[in-house]
């Protein structure tokens, strides 16, 4: 079965070889990233039981799930806008979501060394 290229694809000039195998290093790197941080929600709840209250471990775990789910979808989204703007010869996007995700994860650092302090 042929899967169908998105229409942007078609758009515009190939860029060079060299800057879309950059961006998709990019890609990659956020991809390990996200499953980085889905295995951090994993082993919070199967590895550390006794870290904190259920409900707080449960939450925290959720927190990184969704995190890890987030990046795994923006790595895409961006790898793609990437992709379009060199094709069309043009500014390459601000990735906003980095602040956001950078801010959230420090935070849940913040709360599993402070989870481990009052252990």
């Amino acid at each position: 079965m042929k899967i169908k290229e998105p229409r942007w694809r078609r758009d515009g000039e190939m860029p060079d070889h060299r800057f879309s195998l950059a961006n998709e290093r990019t890609f990659l790197a956020w991809i390990r990233t996200a499953m980085a941080i889905l295995a951090g929600a994993i082993a919070v709840d199967q590895l550390t039981p006794q870290i904190a209250p259920p409900p707080v471990r449960i939450f925290l775990c959720l927190v990184l799930a969704v995190i890890g789910s987030t990046l795994a979808w923006e790595a895409y989204r961006r790898w793609s806008l990437q992709e379009q703007a060199m094709r069309q010869k043009q500014e390459l996007p601000h990735a906003w979501l980095l602040v956001a995700m950078t801010t959230v994860v420090a935070l849940a650092g913040t709360v599993v060394a402070v989870l481990i302090l009052l252990r």
